[in-house]
Parts: structure tokens; C-alpha cells; sequence
């Protein structure tokens, strides 16, 4: 991979969660300068804010708000600073979850709900492709290829309505058992994949890539 990009400070938000170190480890393979903190001002400051996330959504959101990582989000993107969410990490961008009957809320950066797959068996888990939309950054030489995949639950409907000036979110999804599940978002500063990237071998480095070359 290039290291054009070694320049760019990249900070993975310490929160609790999973996947953190294989986050971190992509990221420098790429070529980006990552710092793996929950410092507010590091994470507010840095050109790129990986928000990474595993397991339970509610536990994801109260990890998140305990180092008050909703903050440095919201006042990111109200800023146009770009952050990229990865698997619960992306669920907790939407409204509100719901997991064994018991609802979380989110962040309400998208509207819409995270909710069990209605798929067999679970969790979804391996590799799958994806259907990108056209002008798609995340997936720009990668749109043909496999992402590796590890969940029970995602959004099953994109409710978000087309905004009249602005240029409408691209929404990339994913199929599993027949049932359609939205697999990644482009709004802008605001990405986020449900696959793990960092784990999704060459093609999730190239995602990741071209992520770090957008900023």
C-alpha cells in the first residue's frame, strides 16, 4: 500500500470496544499517522476519527458517552471533519437499537433503527459482496470484491429522504440469506462500513486507503 498519505493523523477512539488494535494496525499499513486515545482534543483535532465498535449497541453507546465520544462526533461533522464508522461503530450512527427487546438509543445521525436480521443462520459471518453505488469513494477499484462480515443486526431500511441541495447519501448494501441490510453510508465528512475493513484482507485495505486519501 502507498505511503503518500503518512502525513495524515488519523485517531482511533479508545472507548471500550473491540477491534481497536487491528483498526489501528490497518491504518498504518495505509500509510496514516494513528494515534489509538479517547482524548477529546486529540480526536477533535485529528484529520480522520475512526469510531470502531463490537458487540451489544447499548454497551457500544454507553462506552461512547462515558468519554463523551458523541460529543467529538457531532462537533466533527458540524464542522465537515471526517469520521468513519466500523460495524457497531456504525450502528450507533442511526437512531436507535433494538436487541433482544430491550431499545438503545443512538446518535440520530441517520434515522432509522438497527435490528436482528431476518436471516438464517446467525450470526452473518464471512465473507460477502456488496452492491456500491456509483461515484462511491469508499469503493473505488474494490466495488466487485468481497468484505468480511461478523453481525446479527443491522438497518434493514434506509429511511433517510434525498435532501434537496445537498448531494443524498450513498448507500452500499448487502445481501445475506435474502435479506437486505444497508452494509455501508457516504453522507459527506460521515462514512461508515458494518463489515470490518481492517479485517477484510487487500480489498478492505484499499477501502481504508482510499478513506485516508479522502481527507
Amino acid at each position: 500500500m502507498s505511503d503518500v498519505h503518512a502525513k495524515r493523523d488519523v485517531v482511533v477512539l479508545d472507548y471500550g470496544s473491540g477491534n481497536v488494535r487491528s483498526a489501528t494496525r490497518a491504518l498504518e499499513k495505509v500509510g496514516a499517522n494513528v494515534t489509538l486515545t479517547a482524548d477529546r482534543a486529540a480526536a477533535a483535532e485529528a484529520d480522520g476519527l475512526v469510531v470502531p465498535g463490537v458487540g451489544a449497541f447499548a454497551a457500544c453507546m454507553a462506552g461512547l458517552r462515558a468519554v463523551r465520544g458523541h460529543e467529538v462526533v457531532g462537533r466533527r461533522l458540524a464542522g465537515g471533519r471526517p469520521v468513519l464508522g466500523i460495524c457497531v461503530g456504525m450502528q450507533i450512527l442511526f437512531e436507535r437499537g433494538v436487541e433482544h427487546g430491550v431499545e438503545a438509543e443512538g446518535m440520530g445521525e441517520w434515522p432509522g433503527t438497527v435490528e436482528q436480521l431476518q436471516a438464517h443462520p446467525l450470526p452473518h459471518m464471512g465473507w460477502n459482496t456488496v452492491e456500491a453505488p456509483a461515484g462511491s469513494v469508499l469503493f473505488g477499484g474494490v466495488e466487485k470484491e468481497r468484505f468480511y462480515f461478523v453481525h446479527s443486526y443491522g438497518v434493514r431500511d434506509w429511511v433517510m429522504p434525498p435532501p434537496e441541495r445537498l448531494r443524498p447519501p450513498l448507500v452500499t448494501t448487502s445481501e445475506h440469506d435474502g435479506d437486505t441490510f444497508v452494509a455501508a453510508v457516504e453522507n459527506g465528512p460521515l462514512s461508515a462500513t458494518q463489515f470490518h475493513p481492517e479485517k477484510s484482507g487487500d480489498a478492505g485495505l484499499q477501502l481504508l486507503e482510499n478513506w485516508v486519501r479522502s481527507l
